[in-house]
This record gives C-alpha cells, structure tokens and sequence, in this order.
C-alpha cells in the first residue's frame, strides 16, 4: 500500500525538476556527496594542497652561492638549520609562552566558567555570554594596540599603580630577568597579558560547556560522604571538566603557538616562529627556512590533539 502511494506520487511530477528530485530521493547517497562536494573541493584544493605546497618547498635549499632556491634535489638541509641555536631558541621561546598562556587562561577561566555554569540563570547566563563573547565582536588589532597603550610607560595602568603607590612592583617585575624590560609594552610579561586577554574566551566557553555536563547529584553524594568542598573539587568536579580543559587548550596553545601580530605589535624583538615565518617568507627571501619553521607548530599540534583526543576533549567542543 505504501508502496503504491509512494508511486503515486512520484507519478504526479513534472518537469526536469521533479525528475531531478525523484532522482535525488531514490539515491540519497549522490545527494549527500553533491551537498559536500563544494566544501571537500574548497578542503583538499585550496587548503591541503596550499598546505602540501608549502611541505614540499621545505625539502629544498638555499644554494650558498647564488642565494637562490635549488629545487634540483630534496634535502633534509633546511631541517637541520632548525637546530641552529638561534632557531631553536624561537621554537623554544614560542612553545614556552603558548604553555604559559595556556595554563594562565585556565586558571582565570575556569572560577568564572564554573559560576556561570552552577549559579548564573536567565538574564546573569545571557549577561555572562554576552560579556564573554562582546570582546570577540571588535578588531583583533584595535585590541591590541589599545593594550598596547594601557601597558605603555605613559599608559594608564602605570598611572593606577602610581596613585596607589606601588610602583615599586612594577619596577620589581619589570627587573626581573629575561621577562621584564623597560616597560609592559616592550616585555615578555606585556605579550603574555595581551595573549591570555585575547584568547580567553576560547578557554571560558568549552569548560562552561564540561562542568554543566558534571550532574549535581554526584556533588552531593560526596557531599553526603563527608568530603570537603575542595576534595570535591579535585575528586570529582576537576576530572570530569578535565576534556573542557583540554578543549579550551586546544584553541589557546595552537593560536599563540602561530600568532605573529601580538609578539610583533607588544614585545621585545626576539622573534616568535610566527615573526620567523613572516621574515623568512618576506624580506630574507628564505622560502624553505620558512616552510620548514610551519612544519613545527604542525608536528606539535599534531601531538598535541592526539593526547587531548585520548582526554576526550573533542566531546567537549
């Protein structure tokens, strides 16, 4: 019967249109891959095969002579500059501030992640993301150079510490070895503030996202077992927001990790891989150098998903 009347309505059509459509509801399969076929194009054209490209040309040289692009043979030559003092120092100093700002940015994120998820309701959940998402709506550069002025010596956050009368601790900080300098804007300290200030949205929404998934009966029944709020915390609450952790991570380290217009707007002049990239694409004319300083963030992130799969953080985006 319903066989018939699937009949009788496919009978009823019209028109190369109506053809068409009976075509695509006999094979939802063709359909399917025509709906993707746009997207998978755009995919494994223009971003896989730029990406395998830009791979390729770091198995070539600078020919030392003429200071050109041998592309006769592929070497593991340009591979071997990475370990060049003064380029692994970049790497270094890249992965060491990614972890920073990671670690920081889960520290700030997660008490207000946890009160948005446990406390806020109506209008406080709206208000809480609209406040986390409405630094997201302005310019990415109109955000940094005004923090660039906020962390200038003549800047306000100087000023504040002035009429408190602590500028002694920010002459102490910016003494410090290595991640101070003559003022936050031209200092390790500076870049790390404006990193963790930028990306911190991707780190507050996937934990907010992982301790509303945390039942609250599990709560109480530690509870219920004499455990103390901060056993709690570390027995239950922490573990199962981990893959939220691990998630925000994902977004936080892999966009330090690649950023150039940060370290290169607040900063010292040490160059993050970024910046190296930048430079070896540009104005050194160094393309293999470049293509090979790409390679590492991609090992590095490629690792580095890996073990967030084995946390379950993609559960959690």
């Amino acid at each position: 019967m319903a066989e018939a009347s699937a009949g009788a309505v496919l009978a009823n059509r019209r028109g190369w249109l109506g053809g068409l459509s009976d075509f695509f509801w006999r094979q939802p399969r063709i359909f399917v891959f025509l709906l993707l076929l746009p997207a998978a194009l755009w995919l494994g054209i223009v971003y896989l095969g730029s990406l395998f490209a830009l791979l390729l040309q770091s198995f070539f040289a600078i020919d030392e002579f003429s200071g050109v692009v041998d592309r006769s043979e592929l070497t593991l030559k340009t591979y071997a500059e990475l370990l060049k003092p003064q380029n692994l120092d970049i790497i270094v100093r890249t992965v060491v501030m990614a972890a920073s700002v990671t670690i920081a940015s889960a520290v700030v994120a997660f008490p207000i992640a946890y009160v948005a998820a446990r406390y806020a309701r109506g209008k406080w959940k709206a208000l809480f993301y609209l406040g986390v998402m409405l630094p997201l709506w302005s310019s990415y550069l109109v955000k940094v150079y005004a923090w660039k002025l906020i962390l200038a010596k003549e800047g306000i956050l100087n000023w504040v510490f002035a009429q408190l009368h602590l500028t002694f601790v920010l002459d102490a900080l910016l003494a410090l070895p290595v991640v101070g300098g003559n003022s936050l804007s031209i200092s390790y300290i500076g870049t790390f503030l404006v990193f963790v200030y930028i990306w911190l949205p991707y780190m507050v929404l996937p934990i907010q996202a992982a301790v509303e998934r945390v039942p609250t009966n599990l709560l109480d029944a530690s509870a219920d077992l004499g455990a103390t709020p901060l056993q709690t915390f570390w027995k239950v609450i922490f573990p199962l927001a981990l893959p939220g952790i691990v998630a925000g991570s994902i977004f936080t380290f892999s966009l330090t990790l690649g950023d150039y217009i940060i370290p290169n707007i607040i900063g010292t002049s040490a160059f993050f891989i970024g910046q190296a990239v930048y430079s070896h694409q540009g104005t050194a004319g160094n393309i293999p150098l470049a293509a090979a300083f790409t390679v590492v963030p991609i090992v590095i992130m490629g690792f580095y998903l890996w073990m967030a799969k084995r946390q379950g953080a993609f559960d959690a985006l």
